[in-house]
């Protein structure tokens, strides 16, 4: 087993990188869109529950479907990108959307009565205090989408995936656990990270145990 790691360790990095590459582009992709329409969606029940169910209805295609949907553009990174982007949506939208409609309105009130508009509330006030619950869905969306780029192999986007099943078709026992450990590795790091992001950008922090304005 570690013979193969010393044998391959610049191929597993280099697929490792393409791994992450793949995966952090969908990511950053869904983060773009979906933090704006969450918010946006926000002021009309009508709009988040439209968007909200076709949202949904996405996550529900199966992968392996929507990835050969996808290869009707052709085949590689680009519809596999594209494919996890759509995966990404919903963790990313629904807790965008949570967050913004769960800040306190007294909260607001007093904002609007110190004389601020409506766009100062929005970005010194609501969107400060949904972070945490914004950065949950992130945090989510990134651990699905590092585990799903896997599965991009399958339309020649490469990554860790083409270790994993190539070792499993030709029964090749390190290629898969050294396709497998760096996923693994990767997502929990990023769910660590994006972990102590969310917290610096909390605008609460614990002091003796009781919640207090940071």
């Amino acid at each position: 087993m570690l013979n193969y790691l010393v044998e391959n360790y610049m191929k597993i990095l280099s697929k490792s990188g393409e791994h992450l590459f793949i995966a952090a582009t969908a990511l950053i992709l869904g983060v773009i869109v979906a933090v704006p329409v969450g918010i946006a969606i926000s002021k009309s029940k009508l709009a988040s529950k439209i968007v909200m169910t076709v949202a949904s209805v996405l996550q529900t295609i199966p992968s392996f479907a929507l990835l050969s949907i996808m290869t009707i553009i052709g085949v590689g990174k680009l519809p596999a990108i594209i494919a996890l982007f759509i995966y990404s949506l919903l963790p990313i939208l629904r807790n965008t959307y949570l967050g913004i409609i769960g800040v306190d309105t007294n909260t607001i009130d007093a904002a609007k009565g110190m004389g601020l508009t409506e766009k100062q509330v929005l970005f010194q006030v609501k969107i400060p205090m949904a972070m945490p619950v914004i950065m949950s869905g992130i945090r989510l969306s990134a651990v699905y989408v590092i585990a799903w780029t896997t599965l991009a192999s399958y339309i020649g986007a490469g990554g860790l995936g083409d270790f994993i099943f190539t070792g499993l078709q030709n029964y090749i026992p390190p290629m898969i656990v050294w396709g497998t450990i760096p996923v693994t590795v990767m997502a929990l790091l990023c769910d660590f990270l994006l972990g102590k992001v969310e917290q610096k950008m909390s605008p609460y922090k614990t002091s003796g145990g009781e919640i207090v304005e940071a």
